[in-house]
């Protein structure tokens, strides 16, 4: 028998757990799926179309890339690799650092990423927003940002230098 002496999450912990987990496991197997079946992307892919269509020049270095991405450069590296086969992303030298490279998001690129974006949008209303109050949504953001700041003050926990302490 387990008890919280013991460190056992339960009660309302456990339910509050057991939820937000089963979120953190349902959630991206339902956004790679949607994607898939509409745009032949996955959610990863997309995200990087997404942030790559957001920057200035619709450019950046991978090493940054792979930052918002919470991703390592050889994972990157490939999907941008799947990306360039299908011609919406091409690699280019940094002409303002020549040891980075840049993923550049190409016109094909661009136009698959705004086609893919009413499906993607219309499943995260659906599934995440709709079912909300617009009170609830503003206590997902906050909650959200509790967390997320919860994990950046764990020692200072971040995506960035999780990827790194992992090489």
């Amino acid at each position: 028998m387990t008890t919280e002496d013991d460190g056992a999450l339960t009660g309302s912990d456990l339910a509050a757990w057991s939820s937000l987990a089963t979120v953190l496991e349902w959630l991206p197997a339902a956004l790679d799926a949607q994607l898939t079946r509409d745009s032949q992307l996955t959610h990863f892919e997309f995200g990087m179309l997404y942030a790559l269509s957001s920057a200035e020049g619709r450019a950046l270095k991978m090493s940054t890339l792979a930052d918002y991405a919470n991703s390592s450069l050889s994972r990157l590296s490939r999907a941008v690799a799947r990306l360039e086969k299908r011609g919406l992303v091409q690699r280019r030298p940094d002409p303002s650092d020549g040891r980075a490279t840049l993923a550049c998001l190409t016109d094909a690129g661009q136009e698959t990423m705004q086609a893919a974006l009413p499906g993607h949008a219309a499943l995260v209303r659906r599934v995440v927003l709709d079912p909300l109050t617009a009170a609830q949504r503003r206590q997902l953001t906050e909650i959200s940002g509790r967390i997320q700041r919860g994990l950046r003050d764990h020692q200072g926990w971040s995506p960035v230098a999780a990827r790194k302490n992992a090489r």
